[in-house]
């Protein structure tokens, strides 16, 4: 049994992407999953499973379908992969309040990965490592250039942001499986 962090894009409390967690929860167990939790109300999924990341993202996915009627993009992520992810923080010194990590469905293809680094962000920092693009904000995220739908379409592949502090939380919880 591998366990993974799941993480579900735009998801809201309230709205047209409305997911509950406690719902999610009890759909997740009954479709196979184990020692499923979910962390805040913003689609963030602790689970074991014997499948593969695919087939949870898989899963995940058509189960938020099915029951709640969403097209939500799922990202899953083991927590070797999740510590790997927070080991290679470029900002290590930054506050974690400004500190946002962007993961990517996949690995951007290279002839859009170049202009998206060329790009100058100033004042804030952008990084892109394997599948993950860090930014580190100047002011508030609210107010930058390189928010998670500009990522998207600069490159062209589906992706989430969580900060620092939720990043760090679900690691401590996955760790407590």
């Amino acid at each position: 049994m591998q366990t993974y962090i799941i993480l579900l894009r735009a998801v809201t409390p309230t709205g047209k992407n409305k997911v509950p967690m406690v719902p999610l929860r009890a759909a997740l167990e009954q479709a196979g999953l184990q020692q499923v939790r979910t962390y805040i109300q913003s689609g963030n999924v602790i689970a074991t499973t014997d499948a593969s990341q695919a087939e949870l993202e898989q899963l995940v996915h058509h189960v938020i379908a099915r029951e709640f009627g969403g097209d939500i993009a799922v990202l899953a992520r083991s927590t070797d992969q999740f510590r790997t992810i927070l080991a290679h923080n470029p900002f290590p010194s930054a506050d974690p309040a400004k500190l946002y990590f962007t993961l990517l469905a996949s690995t951007p293809a290279e002839a859009l990965v170049n202009p998206f680094l060329a790009t100058d962000y100033s004042p804030d920092q952008v990084r892109l490592i394997g599948d993950v693009v860090y930014v580190c904000c100047a002011t508030q995220y609210s107010d930058i250039r390189p928010n998670n739908g500009f990522i998207e379409r600069k490159l062209k592949v589906v992706a989430t942001t969580r900060v620092y502090n939720t990043m760090a939380r679900l690691m401590e919880l996955s760790a407590a499986s």
